[in-house]
């Protein structure tokens, strides 16, 4: 028994370091969530920073993202205001791309050989950084009545240094907005 349990725990903790960490969003505990029905975009809907990285930046993933934050919310029976009427909840996004860097090691060198006939090489570790970018998307929701934040989740990923295709930017955005907005309502 005590074997079959060693045997399976490699493959529970590569599983295990599989799963990303599950979004934590920040809310107001004074808020009634139950009581929101409706939501509005608030101008800007999407802000990019840096606003000057045209990567990220610009109306085909504004429109992404605004797209799938919709779907989102539609799915957690959330419907969009009817105009003339004032919304419950208010939303902004932002997109954001930091630079980031990581320190990388790496080891070589060791036991060469088989047997009682191989030798000892000794073995070599070297650490060097690794710089990359990260992007990260972030969606509040606003008090309809006050403006004042109620609910914030966040979600970020290493950037792929190849091109995305727009497929490609379609299932990032899906991905980063479903994982955001599973956390909401935080009941």
């Amino acid at each position: 028994m005590y074997a079959r349990v060693l045997a399976v725990m490699p493959l529970l903790l590569s599983l295990a370091a599989c799963q990303g960490a599950a979004v934590k969003p920040d809310y107001d505990l004074t808020h009634d969530f139950a009581g929101d029905q409706t939501w509005e975009w608030v101008e800007p809907r999407v802000e990019f920073r840096p606003s000057d990285d045209p990567r990220i930046g610009g109306e085909l993933m504004a429109g992404r993202i605004e797209q799938a934050v919709a779907e989102q919310l539609d799915a957690r029976g959330l419907r969009p205001v009817l105009e003339g009427r004032d919304a419950d909840l208010q939303v902004k996004s932002y997109v954001l791309v930091e630079k980031r860097q990581e320190n990388v090691t790496t080891s070589f060198g060791g036991y060469w050989g088989t047997g009682w006939g191989g030798f000892w090489g000794g073995p070599a570790v070297q650490t060097y950084p690794v710089d990359y970018r990260e992007l990260t998307l972030q969606i509040d929701l606003l008090d309809g009545d006050t403006g004042r934040l109620v609910w914030r989740g966040i979600e970020s990923e290493r950037m792929s240094e190849r091109e995305l295709t727009p497929s490609q930017r379609d299932e990032q955005v899906q991905r980063l907005v479903s994982r955001i907005l599973a956390a909401f309502p935080p009941y």
